[in-house]
């Protein structure tokens, strides 16, 4: 009879992209599965936290954040995984991890690996974590030294694929030795984009027209080609002859985006980035050439000209939110897009921009349109979320009676209720102390000692996991107040130069505070972000992070002289990023959320 008291949690991870698709994630939990089925357990497929594709050198896994906050709120007793590597590569994080399970009161489970709880099973799994890490660095030291040495010897095996024009042929396939066979007709399209940009001397963005136009699908059958596709065509010198290895290499994780594309997570799943190499560091392997020496340098000569002319000429124009302004409906990011002085509405005749969804543009999508949500002014736009962002910093005593009002929901409580179990828990540990003396003492024999330490231990825990909880809720009214403090004082720092900043400062304050706004055909939703410690001094320990939206209506959007934006202060005048919910992360990244109320501004 499965036992329905006791609250099971899985966590998977498999590291790489190759593996998630051949199902590991699946065998895995099948396999855990099967053990808690054996152990005459269940487990609430809420509390299945699996990571594809995530490497286990980071701790910020989308995965493993959602099993440290849910152990964190006390919703899980037993955690059930194939061995401690799925946790982390690292044995430095494997320690950090279970120590923090431990504290929550999680019952840790290894398939394999199994660790206990005396001295030699603690070293031994400190002995797997390093031995494991170690594994790690020497294999991946050895394969870049062997797919160096097969470079330099001229093996296309190091090279993992083919660019447009060939097929890669591998070493099984070719008898022991890989190479790049040439398909005609694609080679005739590479031919033909590299004459139209050497010789005509055509932008990519016209390449793209005339290939669309004469109906070339690209290598995945798509009848619209990217920019950056053919760009990559025109600068890849396997083309000439000579394929390059060794053209990027990783380096650590640079923030390169305000916020994640459209259908990306928000943490990546490798934490680094690719950079590009210089010429010295490249191994350059013989293949199959598409084009002459002359015509690709010629092409290299157009691409730089076209970058000095791009360079030289006057810039586009400067959006306030630019980055930060997102469809509400496809989730598509909006972009900056004036109008010409023959197209503008109005007396005047004067040319205005409006944010515009990508995936309003049918070019980019092969002719079909993704999303028909309207565009909106920039200045209209820009102007309304500036002045609540200066309203904020001016009168940060809105969001501190906010901040108040939870502080003294959280005060209603029994004051004295940390005491009183702090004193309980106290309590029993002398009684664990009694008994273990009498039986030392021979007061009590085995079979009075072992049922009565047994019940003592579980009441114990149970009072433990209560004062936790407690404790949590008493660190997360100290984060309040943490936070009212340095909000004020954020806004101190900042309203100094709030009346008359230049464009450059309300841009930095913008994107100090704002996450992300959200525009739809009816409404704009404003997500400010306002950490405790944005400005430089500030404490570096015990963050928070406090997002929530503003919503902003537009009656009649789309008729530019009439538009009219105000504020909404309905029921959702206050809510969280996702659907009302505030989170509290505290340094160890365990996170406790509650549900947020409607605010009375």
């Amino acid at each position: 009879m499965p036992n329905h008291d006791l609250r099971v949690a899985i966590y998977a991870r498999v590291s790489g992209e190759q593996q998630a698709k051949e199902d590991t994630i699946d065998s895995q939990l099948e396999a855990v599965a099967q053990r808690i089925a054996s152990d005459a357990l269940e487990c609430d497929p809420e509390l299945r936290f699996v990571d594809d594709g995530y490497s286990g050198s980071i701790l910020a896994r989308p995965g493993l954040e959602r099993l440290r906050d849910q152990a964190a709120a006390g919703a899980i007793d037993r955690l059930y995984m194939l061995d401690p590597d799925r946790l982390s590569r690292k044995y430095a994080y494997q320690v950090l991890i279970l120590e923090e399970l431990t504290r929550c009161g999680v019952a840790v489970v290894f398939l394999r690996n199994s660790v206990g709880r005396g001295p030699e099973e603690v070293l031994l799994l400190q002995v797997q974590g390093m031995i494991a890490e170690y594994e790690r660095a020497k294999i991946m030291e050895r394969c870049r030294r062997g797919k160096r040495h097969a470079a330099r010897r001229g093996s296309v095996n190091v090279l993992s694929g083919a660019p447009y024009g060939y097929r890669y042929v591998g070493k099984h396939e070719g008898g022991g030795e890989a190479r790049y066979q040439v398909v005609a007709e694609e080679a005739r399209v590479v031919r033909r984009i590299f004459e139209w940009v050497g010789q005509q001397r055509c932008s990519i963005g016209e390449v793209c027209r005339r290939l669309r136009r004469d109906g070339v699908p690209t290598r995945t059958g798509k009848s619209a080609w990217d920019r950056s596709t053919v760009w990559l065509i025109l600068k890849d010198p396997a083309y000439r002859g000579t394929a390059a290895f060794g053209k990027t290499r990783s380096g650590e994780l640079k923030p390169r985006r305000l916020r994640p594309q459209r259908g990306r997570p928000e943490q990546p799943r490798r934490p680094v980035s690719r950079e590009y190499t210089s010429l010295e560091d490249q191994i350059l392997i013989e293949v199959p050439g598409l084009v002459s020496e002359d015509l690709f340098g010629a092409v290299q000569a157009q691409l730089e000209a076209n970058r000095r002319r791009r360079r030289d000429r006057p810039g586009g124009g400067r959006y306030l939110l630019q980055g930060l302004v997102v469809c509400k409906r496809c989730g598509y990011g909006c972009y900056g897009k004036p109008t010409s002085r023959a197209s503008a509405t109005g007396k005047c005749k004067v040319p205005y921009a409006s944010y515009r969804c990508t995936g309003s543009d049918a070019s980019r999508f092969g002719g079909q349109r993704l999303c028909w949500n309207k565009q909106v002014r920039t200045d209209l736009l820009d102007a309304v979320v500036w002045e609540d962002v200066r309203r904020l910093l001016s009168e940060p005593e809105r969001v501190r009676g906010e901040y108040e009002r939870r502080l003294r929901g959280a005060e209603t409580g029994p004051s004295q209720e940390v005491e009183h179990l702090s004193k309980r828990v106290s309590n029993v540990k002398r009684m664990i102390s009694r008994l273990i003396d009498a039986y030392g003492d021979g007061l009590l024999d085995k079979s009075e000692f072992e049922p009565r330490i047994s019940a003592a231990r579980e009441r114990l825990a149970r009072l433990e996991e209560e004062y936790r909880q407690r404790i949590g809720e008493a660190t997360q009214e100290a984060e309040l107040r943490l936070v009212i403090g340095q909000l004020e004082e954020f806004a101190r720092h900042v309203s100094q130069g709030l009346e008359g900043p230049d464009w450059e400062t309300r841009r930095e304050v913008v994107r100090a505070l704002v996450k992300k706004v959200e525009v739809d055909e009816q409404e704009i939703r404003i997500v400010y972000r306002v950490s405790p410690s944005p400005f430089e001094g500030g404490p570096q320990q015990d963050r928070s992070q406090h997002c929530w939206g503003r919503d902003v209506r537009l009656h009649q959007l789309g008729k530019v002289g009439r538009s009219q934006i105000r504020l909404s202060r309905g029921r959702n005048g206050f809510a969280g990023a996702t659907a009302g919910v505030f989170a509290f992360s505290g340094s160890d990244g365990a996170v406790a959320r509650t549900a947020a109320e409607s605010a009375p501004w």
